[in-house]
């Protein structure tokens, strides 16, 4: 990515802190989520907002309904109840297909690449939705369908260099280790240009040193990019460690939501992941 000057760099970073941007509306809201599969209630009236420039995380037991969460935002499931507004427009009427417009990004816990295509190819997926191609348009390689497919391989360079892809950028996807199939799916996702970044189980079957870059590439995802980032994760010392604020869920209830601090220290966290008696 082309170097920011200091002047640059200092204001990114400023408009990313915490300080600047909790009294600003919130970029994510989301209101009264019920979801029920059959006589199941998988989320009972979750409530929670995420201000534009934090990371936030989202932490429960196994079963606590983050997952059906995640997938309310993404559209893939839809809500019984509630509303979800990302800058105060509200999802729920739309399309999974549509995120993208609302400038909703995602990585998936199992990955979804594009196996016999390049880093560089499925990267370049991510932009599609930023392209006005149609189907006669690129049958006939007309000069704006040349162009734009030369700006989404320019964005995917870019974002494949801001991952340290380069060297892998034209192998084969089945070809490459997990921890690298997982970079370039977060690469695919950035490639989009998204505001609000939902990440699930980053840190899935990753060792110690990866987590280390991890946080600090999350990190770099708010500040650098300007990316607002909700991240779905059991790994609780990256979550503690990453998030400006944590919302705790437990069998589909909102148990908690605060710093960090807060979040760990709350007696309902505690019972949820320690027991009752503990």
């Amino acid at each position: 990515m082309p170097a920011a000057t200091v002047s640059e760099r200092e204001e990114s970073q400023a408009m990313a802190t915490p300080e600047r941007t909790r009294t600003a509306a919130p970029l994510l809201k989301v209101e009264g989520i019920t979801v029920r599969f059959g006589g199941i209630v998988a989320l009972d009236g979750v409530s929670f907002d995420v201000e534009s420039g934090l990371v936030a995380g989202l932490i429960g037991p196994n079963g606590a309904g983050k997952t059906t969460l995640f997938n309310c935002l993404s559209r893939l499931y839809k809500a019984n109840e509630g509303d979800i507004l990302i800058d105060g427009r509200s999802i729920v009427g739309s399309t999974p297909h549509a995120m993208p417009g609302f400038g909703i990004g995602r990585t998936f816990q199992n990955l979804a690449l594009f196996q016999t295509m390049t880093v560089l190819e499925n990267v370049m997926v991510g932009c599609h939705s930023r392209t006005r191609a149609d189907f006669l348009g690129s049958a006939l390689r007309l000069p704006w369908i040349r162009s734009e497919e030369s700006r989404a391989r320019e964005d995917a360079i870019e974002m494949i260099s801001f991952l340290g892809l380069d060297d892998v950028a034209h192998v084969t996807v089945a070809s490459l280790p997990f921890g690298t199939r997982k970079k370039v799916e977060l690469a695919r996702a950035l490639a989009g240009k998204p505001r609000l970044l939902l990440l699930d189980e980053p840190a899935g079957g990753m060792n110690h040193d990866a987590v280390e870059e991890l946080i600090a590439l999350i990190h770099d995802i708010r500040e650098r990019l300007g990316i607002t980032v909700l991240v779905l994760e059991h790994h609780m010392n990256l979550v503690m460690r990453v998030s400006d604020k944590v919302i705790a869920l437990d069998f589909g209830r909102k148990i908690a939501d605060g710093t960090p601090d807060e979040v760990r220290s709350d007696p309902e966290v505690i019972r949820a992941y320690l027991g009752k008696d503990a």
